[in-house]
């Protein structure tokens, strides 16, 4: 989702400087680059060449001539001419190398890491401070440079064998150099407080600014673009996380090479650069650590990748001497577009990206978004130490006060480090004008609605899994429903629902109403009723909402359902740290829609009244929250995640038939790896004690019709759905599953077709308790176990794709193609 948002906001740095000079530096013998040689100004400013060499340094001030150094070579300044903005900078190597930065005979960079592994626990604040806190303001802008945009009117032709005809006038380039002369095409800024009391850190957003909204965008707020300490052992760039170059395991993923000495406030410091050992494209961190000579602390840091996208981000510290210690004092943030084929549409507007496999792709003409970066530039100031923090409300990590979105500009101008430049103070006039006329904020929230399933209209939301769907029992399902929303009341909320199934003719409904009790958790007491079918022998988790599908592959093919009457009370909550909870006490009336009877001492149930309690709770340990003024929103989705459920029947209240408990259990696993390729494990287990009817036993999940030919059983895969288990094959009275699925990087065929190739294997174990007393459906059990692996070419064309499974095992069947089953895959991608 965070992704998705923005995508939407990279329409659109300019860094605020009034001069700028850009160059390459390279070797005079050999004519290539040198990268990360020190380019200072006469100012003070300075920066490194990447890594081919090129640099671009800007200022406040007029810069009059530049000093270029690199190790091993002859340091050489250059005067800089007013009319000139490009230098190439040649310089010559020494006879004779650095004598004070050898302190091994083997590699110096590698005993200087070592040493700065060894001293992390001393210099990394949080380690070595009892506590801290500071304010910070942040800056983040998307714009482009006006000065690389040539800004022309090009003449358009259309070209045949014979001759070429004018077109038209284009004058997209010289209307964008206009627009990005006077704005930035999107601004936001941030006022925090900082506090770490020994045990956890927590930022408080004490105001925040977001041009061309009123309400701000809190995925854009919630975006992690770098990690906070430079001493974690996995250091986080635009929320992907890479092994750190000072992590006790760096040196087997990390060349190093010492390339100078220089001062930072006013102590020496070395310059070593670091690059993943392994050659694949985007393998990992490549950059810059200034380590203090005496201390061995991080004075500065300079981390990047260069990909898709060139990333980068720079952490600066100021050092304190009582304690010998480097504290962060700023941090910076860009994202300058690299390559790829692929152009991406958000909201009307297109970004266009180059080729990224450029030799099979022509180089194409750059358009105006080939300009666009991001900046994000945050200051730390008012910092303590070693001081008593008390923090309110720990439980999360991230907390948006609710007066933060509206402050007046007497608080900007007491926070801002410096005054808004013209360019800034038209952004917020200009964008925010823009945005009412092109309703953007109302089109936004209307796409985030619609990603999660439904459709905004005055104070009601239409939800659009109930509008249409099918099934083998009800046949087409037509229906409306939805919910309120805060138009309606941010403490109150009704809901329902109608459906009407064109197979079965009859009439199914649910409505309902709640309250919040509780703002800062999220707590909601709601009651319900509803009169509808249900899948047979399927785990529902209370706390878990059914995510939302365009099309739903597996109910396409359900016949077996039951009809259930339940009135039910909920309680929702949010109040413990990092979890989820729900208890539901119900009362439900069961009738089965097929033939099936259940015998319980001597007495047969062909319909029946269960009353229950059930707890329902989903942890997630791993993952970081912000607190917004909407409620709570989890901000870093980190694995594993867990589910536990306990349901329990009341004997004797509301006509109860049975006396049973049921456990239930889910934790998935998803590992990302930086070549894009991915990893996803699901393990879920049930067991039910006592007496319960086949109805709310387990099914584990089957999507495969019992029709004689592979061809006649082509349907959709489903969503860790088992596709050689047909329908009402197995029940289990208790079972445990493990999915495995590996996502390989995509293969390029051709310029549309890039399928992704997923390897999938399921199996499953489970048992059945007093199978006698289920009369009416024949099935087997899975005391012996069941397996099936496949392969996926998801994505070929259009989201669409195809897989083949294969079961094997001792459920395996007698007859080879039975084994066999072909699906169709659709992968929806919308950057969710």
């Amino acid at each position: 989702m965070k992704h998705f948002f923005l995508l939407f906001f990279f329409f659109t740095l300019s860094i605020q400087a009034q001069f700028q000079v850009n160059g390459i530096v390279k070797d005079a013998s050999t004519q290539k680059g040198l990268a990360f040689a020190t380019i200072s100004a006469n100012d003070g400013s300075n920066t490194i060449s990447d890594v081919d060499g090129k640099f671009s340094i800007t200022s406040k001030n007029k810069i009059s001539f530049l000093t270029v150094s690199y190790v091993g070579y002859q340091q050489q300044s250059i005067a800089v001419e007013s009319n000139q903005l490009y230098y190439k900078i040649f310089l010559q190597q020494k006879t004779n190398s650095l004598n004070e930065v050898k302190i091994s005979n083997i590699n110096p960079a590698l005993a200087i890491i070592k040493k700065t592994i060894l001293n992390k626990t001393k210099n990394n604040p949080q380690e070595k401070l009892k506590s801290f806190e500071f304010k910070a303001y942040n800056k983040l802008i998307v714009t482009a440079n006006p000065d690389s945009i040539k800004g022309k009117i090009d003449s358009v032709f259309t070209i045949n064998p014979f001759e070429k005809h004018f077109k038209k006038l284009d004058s997209t380039n010289y209307k964008f150099k206009q627009l990005i002369s006077k704005q930035h095409l999107f601004q936001t800024e941030k006022v925090s407080q900082y506090q770490y009391d020994g045990d956890r850190l927590k930022e408080t957003i004490l105001g925040t600014r977001m041009s061309g909204f009123k309400q701000p965008v809190y995925e854009i707020l919630s975006f992690n673009l770098q990690s906070f300490s430079i001493y974690d052992s996995k250091y986080e760039l635009f929320e992907t996380k890479y092994n750190s170059p000072i992590a006790d395991d760096a040196l087997t993923d990390y060349n190093f090479k010492l390339l100078d000495t220089v001062a930072i406030n006013g102590r020496n410091a070395y310059m070593i650069h670091f690059k993943n050992k392994k050659k694949k494209k985007a393998a990992g961190l490549e950059g810059i650590l200034y380590i203090d000579q005496d201390n061995y602390g991080i004075a500065k840091a300079i981390m990047r990748i260069k990909g898709i996208l060139d990333i980068s981000g720079t952490h600066e510290f100021q050092y304190i001497p009582e304690e010998n210690l480097w504290f962060p004092s700023e941090k910076k943030f860009k994202i300058v577009k690299g390559t790829n084929d692929d152009d991406i549409k958000i909201l009307g507007g297109t970004i266009q990206f180059d080729g990224d496999i450029e030799e099979n792709l022509k180089k194409r003409k750059r358009v105006e978004s080939d300009y666009i970066y991001v900046y994000s530039q945050t200051t730390n100031f008012d910092v303590t130490y070693n001081a008593p923090v008390i923090i309110n409300k720990p439980i999360v990590a991230v907390e948006l006060k609710d007066e933060a979105i509206d402050k007046p500009e007497s608080f900007w101008e007491q926070y801002r480090q410096e005054k808004l430049d013209l360019r800034s103070q038209k952004t917020y006039l200009l964008v925010d004008s823009i945005s009412v006329k092109k309703r953007i904020e109302n089109r936004l929230n209307l796409g985030r609605k619609i990603l999660s399933g439904y459709l905004p209209f005055n104070v009601w939301d239409f939800d659009l899994r109930k509008i249409l769907s099918y099934n083998n029992y009800e046949g087409l399902r037509l229906g409306i429903g939805g919910t309120t929303n805060n138009a309606f009341s941010s403490k109150y909320r009704l809901e329902g629902y109608g459906a009407y199934g064109l197979r079965d003719y009859n009439f199914k409904y649910s409505f309902g109403a709640g309250a919040r009790v509780d703002k800062f958790s999220n707590t909601w007491i709601g009651a319900s009723y509803t009169d509808d079918l249900h899948e047979n022998a399927s785990t529902d988790y209370a706390v878990e909402r059914r995510a939302f599908k365009i099309y739903d592959p597996r109910s396409i093919n359900f016949s077996t359902f039951y009809r259930y009457e339940n009135w039910r009370i909920a309680l929702e909550s949010k109040i413990i740290p990092n979890t989820e909870s729900t208890l539901v006490f119900a009362n439900t009336f069961v009738t089965p829609q097929f033939n099936y009877t259940y015998n319980l001492n001597g007495k047969s149930y062909t319909d029946y009244t269960m009353t229950t309690a059930t707890v329902s709770v989903k942890w997630n340990p791993f993952s970081d929250y912000m607190q917004t003024p909407t409620g709570r929103i989890e901000t870093e989705k980190r694995y594993p995640k867990f589910i536990f459920q306990f349901t329990q029947s009341i004997p004797n209240v509301l006509n109860n038939d049975f006396s049973f408990s049921k456990i239930d259990f889910k934790t998935e696993y998803l590992i990302n790896y930086l070549d894009g390729q991915q990893t996803y494990l699901l393990f879920e287990a049930g067991k039910a004690f006592g007496d319960l009817p086949l109805p709310q036993l387990y099914g584990n999940s089957p999507n495969n019709l019992n029709k004689e030919t592979i061809f006649q059983r082509i349907t959709f895969a489903g969503k860790n759905s088992f596709e050689t288990m047909f329908f009402n094959e197995f029940f289990s009275s208790e079972f445990m599953s493990f999915q495995f699925k590996h996502g390989f990087s995509r293969i390029f065929l051709f310029k549309k077709i890039k399928p992704a190739i997923d390897f999938v294997t399921r199996m499953a174990w489970g048992n059945m308790k007093n199978p006698e007393n289920h009369v009416g459906l024949e099935y087997k059990t899975l005391n012996k176990g069941f397996f099936e692996s496949g392969l996926e070419f998801n994505q070929i064309y259009n989201g669409f794709g195809l897989g083949s499974y294969y079961r094997y095992g001792p459920n395996h069947l007698p007859n080879f193609k039975d084994n066999i089953a072909i699906k169709l895959t659709f992968i929806l991608d919308l950057g969710i």
